[in-house]
């Protein structure tokens, strides 16, 4: 008879004596702070006495050994520290309100949440239709599906509100944080309501971005992939200083304010063909000197996937290929 040698012991975590001092009501009031920049409304968000908050703080403070806010004359601002802190502080809190959300759906009956993060371009090639094939088969799953730029939509990423994105790598987020795969390379084209007078000016011959340069524009906001490309497209012809900008990332806005007015966008052009469709907008006859980066599917890597998550990458992976294919 033999006997097993017993199994060794594990190593205890070298963060468990903090995390077990650290409280949930300390990260709450971190959140809260980072939030309200003042104790006083932080703790009356909470629902506790100023004195109890300071305490709060206070332990949070000898538990990571660090300085984490620092008072002056308007209330209180985090330190470098704190920052890392409330960052964290949000995180934690989000994971938890998906976890209450994902248990309220399956004791609905349902499987899980899915949180989707898109730029507006992605949404008729890409988006639309790898969502109703995954509604399909997956009918109980309940998805919210969050909209802006790039920018906007990473930022998003990083505080775990979704899971992952259909969009662009900017400056200031590294692929060292992300896995990312290209889905999507289109170029650029310059739209007008169906009505507008630059179709007849097209009509009577070329078109150049001079002769657009009088219009009034729609475009994203500074930051956004597209806006400072636009500029420098502009600057390259000679045609940005007479430029009239109008700034918005709501696509909703940039079609409300084309079909009510003169103004021209850019969009990609799978983005244009489907209000061309719609009757609402056409596209100039002009060829742009302007690329922007491809748009990839982006998740982080330090987070896994939920199971509705991983099922939905696999299906705009394969929604991508497909388009691909029709393209070749």
């Amino acid at each position: 008879m033999t006997t097993r040698a017993p199994a060794p012991r594990r190593k205890p975590l070298a963060d468990a004596p903090a995390l077990m001092r650290l409280r949930t009501r300390q990260l709450l009031l971190a959140a809260a702070l980072g939030r309200e920049r003042h104790l006083g409304r932080a703790a009356a968000e909470l629902g506790i006495s100023q004195p109890a908050a300071t305490r709060l703080l206070q332990e949070l403070e000898e538990t990571l050994a660090a300085r984490l806010f620092e008072r002056n004359a308007r209330g209180m601002s985090p330190t470098p520290a704190g920052e890392v802190l409330v960052r964290y502080a949000r995180q934690v809190l989000n994971d938890f309100g998906a976890t209450r959300r994902e248990l309220a759906a399956l004791a609905a009956g349902l499987h899980g949440t899915l949180r989707v993060g898109s730029v507006p371009s992605a949404l008729p090639p890409l988006l639309a239709p790898a969502l109703a094939q995954f509604k399909a088969q997956h009918a109980r799953v309940a998805v919210a599906i969050e909209v802006d730029t790039s920018d906007v939509m990473l930022a998003r990423l990083g505080r775990g509100e979704v899971e992952l994105m259909l969009g662009r790598l900017v400056e200031g987020h590294h692929d060292d944080e992300h896995e990312t795969v290209p889905l999507l390379d289109e170029p650029q084209v310059a739209v007008a309501r169906a009505a507008h007078p630059v179709h007849a000016a097209a009509a009577e011959g070329a078109l150049t971005l001079r002769d657009l340069a009088r219009w009034p524009w729609v475009v994203q906001p500074p930051g956004s992939p597209q806006a400072g490309r636009f500029m420098a497209m502009m600057r390259e012809a000679g045609a940005h200083r007479r430029i009239d900008v109008t700034e918005t990332a709501s696509t909703v806005a940039t079609t409300a304010l084309l079909e009510a007015s003169d103004m021209l966008t850019v969009m990609p052009e799978s983005l244009a063909a489907h209000y061309a469709r719609l009757g609402l907008l056409r596209t100039l006859p002009l060829a742009l000197p302007l690329r922007v980066p491809d748009i990839h599917l982006v998740w982080r890597r330090s987070r896994a996937f939920s199971a509705a998550a991983a099922a939905f990458r696999e299906l705009v992976l394969a929604q991508a290929a497909a388009a691909r294919g029709a393209a070749a």
